[in-house]
């Protein structure tokens, strides 16, 4: 496992002088399972900032962060997904090789078919990860991506950080 230390010089400056946000939740939002995960509708959401060719990349622009979200469609080639994560301490190079270390949505097919998971839903959503200002996205995008996520009749959700 790499250590602080691991960092190259500017990225440790960075993550000393990033504007850590602290949210405590209390209580932490967790449900138990209601059926086996080999019977569960699963869903993937990450913070890598993918999104799909036609769509627009997040905004790096936007001061404390985008906290718009993006739709894939549980159809999309994994491959052809675009990621616009914008932290200058994220190194890209392993997902712009295989987009499915931040979303593993072909592990998760792979899955499905093994009879490991249920079913895939039909859609799965990014968010840019490097939010510093996170009150939006607690309290509007995120809250909405759930709601979307509970009308799908959606049982588990992965959630891959970047």
């Amino acid at each position: 496992m790499a250590t602080y230390d691991d960092l190259v010089f500017s990225h440790r400056l960075f993550m000393k002088g990033y504007p850590f946000a602290h949210y405590a939740l209390d209580p932490v939002p967790c449900t138990p399972m209601r059926r086996p995960l080999s019977e569960a509708r699963v869903a993937l959401v990450t913070s890598a900032g993918v999104h799909l060719p036609e769509q627009e990349p997040f905004d790096h622009s936007i001061k404390g962060g985008d906290t718009s979200f993006r739709e894939i469609p549980n159809n999309v080639v994994t491959q052809t997904l675009r990621e616009s994560h914008r932290s200058p301490g994220f190194d890209h190079t392993g997902i712009q090789a295989d987009r499915n270390l931040a979303f593993p949505l072909d592990r998760f097919r792979e899955f499905e078919a093994q009879g490991v998971i249920g079913t895939l839903n039909q859609r799965h959503f990014s968010f840019m990860g490097s939010i510093v200002l996170p009150r939006k996205l607690i309290n509007e995008t995120s809250a909405q991506v759930a709601r979307m996520l509970r009308e799908d009749g959606v049982d588990v959700v992965l959630l891959t950080p970047a």
